[in-house]
């Protein structure tokens, strides 16, 4: 049964742009929709506390964002910056290494990405494409991904001791929703472009994935933890990401009560 409190949600400004967005009317997802938003736009507020603290007191930050394909990174992380100054942050997403590049020391072409005083640098995933990615499409040698391996918790010793914070997101969906997010964007006009040829192989790979990536989580967790996040459902991944970054940096003026952990479940039952 719909309470006051409900109506009250549909009957205002928002409520209204929720059920004209459907397709089909549902009432409960406007509903949903508008809490989603509203907690979403409580988390983007505190995060530009935690940039502006940044900023001033010259602070760096590293935010590395991983999981498999089609896992919702990139849009966790546009919620993110959304209402942050752009000129503070910056997002990296490579491409693969040019002959240069290739030459180089693995870490080098992340080096040089890496955040300047008073910024926050998102990887819209990062050097640990040479930890699942490469060795699982064999776009390295098993020397390379040793080396890697033997490596990467020094490196992020090294990023540690000389003042940035780094953290380290997980985003995890079944295979079963990357199947399905895969056949939405396979059919649409404006989506398709993001269907690469790793992509395709994504799924009959599957198992090697996870041997991957279940190595990356046991041998990389010495001074960075990761921190996984349950992705199947976009919107309660991007509040979780959200809340776990704003937990972590210890920033001044900080809103413990905005930033306490709400699953969206919780935020529907308000």
């Amino acid at each position: 049964m719909m309470t006051e409190k409900d109506l009250n949600i549909l009957n205002s400004k928002k409520g209204i742009e929720a059920l004209l967005r459907q397709n089909r009317l549902d009432t409960d997802k406007a509903i949903q929709n508008v809490k989603y938003e509203k907690r979403l736009e409580k988390l983007q507020e505190e995060m530009l506390i935690l940039q502006q603290w940044v900023a001033k007191n010259n602070k760096k930050v590293v935010l590395l964002f991983e999981g498999r394909d089609a896992a919702g990174k990139g849009g966790a992380i546009r919620r993110i910056i959304q209402h942050l100054p752009p000129r503070a942050i910056r997002v990296v997403a490579l491409p693969k290494p040019n002959e240069t590049e290739i030459g180089q020391w693995y870490f080098q072409r992340y080096i040089n990405r890496l955040p300047n005083n008073g910024e926050i640098v998102f990887f819209d995933r990062s050097w640990y494409n040479r930890a699942v990615v490469e060795p699982v499409n064999e776009f390295c040698t098993k020397k390379e991904y040793d080396i890697f391996m033997g490596q990467v918790n020094e490196f992020e010793k090294m990023i540690q001791d000389s003042g940035i914070y780094l953290l380290k997101l997980y985003f995890s969906i079944t295979k079963k929703e990357q199947e399905r997010r895969f056949k939405d964007i396979i059919s649409s006009t404006i989506k398709k472009w993001k269907y690469s040829d790793v992509d395709k192989r994504a799924l009959s790979l599957w198992d090697e994935y996870t041997r991957y990536k279940e190595t990356m989580f046991e041998k990389t967790q010495k001074h960075a933890p990761w921190k996984v996040i349950k992705a199947n459902r976009k919107t309660s991944a991007r509040i979780t990401a959200f809340e776990y970054i704003l937990k972590q940096i210890p920033y001044e003026v900080k809103d413990i009560e905005t930033i306490r952990h709400k699953t969206l479940r919780s935020i529907l039952n308000e």
